[in-house]
């Protein structure tokens, strides 16, 4: 049966490939729907088309000049050569060290062709994992447009974006779990735990390649904030562990940052695709703004126009619940901020299906739930 549907799931991509225009809308229900995109020979064709980036023009391969008085170099230097555990286990040396000197010249193109972007630490961790998958001219296209994307905010000057996304982590944790918020406050953890997580978009703490490749196929057909979803559903995912700790800063942050490796990836991808259709960064805007959401990139982030026509996220959910449509009240009740066990076993516990309509929201809504729109409601 599995040999069945991974056959058929492939089938569905080579035809959103092959299709005039190329599918974009149908691509990206594939890589958030369940095993993602399957195989590497798949992403290679597929993440591009999720960037918008034309394979037909790609850029040169970077020259070693770059390495001359570059502010930059010495850091990257420091940060490639501490990566070891990022490569296979088990590859020889000489072609991991030509893999690490590939990854150098990546970022240091990427830098120098975009002066407006700064450097992090943490940013190695995301290349190398393109590097991996694609090789090293393709990884330099499609690392410089999600740098000017999904991660722009992680490479401002200061991290005041970053800790702007940061700040949606609780918001989330409070509409469906009220008592795990509430400890964590009393703790007084704060998120910095996560900081690591959303920079690296995982690719630092998971030891499992699948599972980062995975969430790539994920985080880079969703929403740039899709990544602190996935946050917050490891942190529900954990409530009881969490409720059962001491107190304090020390012992919860020291629970958090152990993020544990066998995680069931596939129902928290499918959470933190319902969540988001329940919770959209517009609704916990308020709670979460920091500084003028204009700066963030979720506000000027257009590849989501490439999805069809749009579908409100009310008419979603009713089709999930099974409602008739006349069941406005109950859609209401469910959009309302929970605080009862009831609700966070509905909607943490009970919602097991692949993506499916929740997907198609993610993808066709988003530009609907920016921050620039949230401007109008929260001004």
């Amino acid at each position: 049966d599995f040999d069945f549907k991974k056959k058929r799931k492939v089938e569905e991509i080579y035809q959103a490939l092959n299709s005039d225009p190329i599918d974009v809308a149908a691509l990206r229900r594939m890589a958030i729907s369940e095993g993602g995109l399957l195989m590497d020979e798949i992403r290679c064709k597929v993440w591009p088309k999720l960037l918008s980036v034309n394979t037909d023009d790609l850029p040169p391969l970077p020259g070693k000049e770059l390495r001359e008085d570059n502010k930059d170099y010495q850091q990257v230097l420091l940060d490639v050569r501490r990566s070891l555990r990022r490569f296979p286990p088990g590859m020889p040396d000489d072609q991991r060290e030509g893999l690490q000197e590939e990854l150098i010249d990546i970022i240091l193109h990427v830098l120098k062709r975009n002066p407006q972007l700064h450097y992090y630490q943490g940013y190695h961790d995301i290349v190398v994992t393109f590097l991996l998958v694609v090789g090293d001219r393709l990884a330099t296209a499609l690392v410089e447009k999600l740098s000017t994307h999904h991660l722009r905010d992680f490479m401002d000057p200061t991290m005041d974006n970053t800790k702007h996304i940061l700040n949606y982590l609780m918001p989330i944790i409070d509409q469906v779990n009220p008592e795990v918020h509430d400890f964590m406050q009393s703790a007084e953890v704060g998120t910095i735990f996560a900081l690591s997580w959303l920079i690296t978009w995982f690719g630092h703490v998971l030891s499992d390649f699948r599972h980062v490749v995975r969430l790539y196929d994920f985080f880079l057909a969703c929403h740039p904030l899709m990544p602190i979803y996935f946050a917050a559903v490891i942190v529900l995912h954990r409530q009881q562990e969490v409720l059962d700790c001491e107190c304090d800063m020390a012992s919860v942050h020291h629970l958090l940052s152990q993020i544990p490796q066998d995680l069931p990836y596939e129902t928290l991808i499918s959470k933190a695709g319902d969540l988001f259709v329940q919770f959209p960064p517009s609704k916990l805007a308020r709670e979460a703004a920091q500084q003028q959401a204009e700066r963030t990139a979720a506000s000027t982030f257009k590849d989501f126009e490439l999805a069809s026509v749009q579908q409100r996220p009310d008419t979603v959910l009713r089709q999930r619940f099974g409602e008739q449509p006349r069941g406005e009240e109950r859609t209401k009740s469910i959009l309302t901020k929970p605080r009862t066990n009831r609700f966070v076993k509905l909607a943490v516990m009970g919602l097991t299906v692949a993506l499916g309509a929740a997907a198609l929201a993610v993808v066709k809504s988003a530009l609907e739930w920016a921050p620039k729109f949230e401007l109008q409601i929260f001004p």
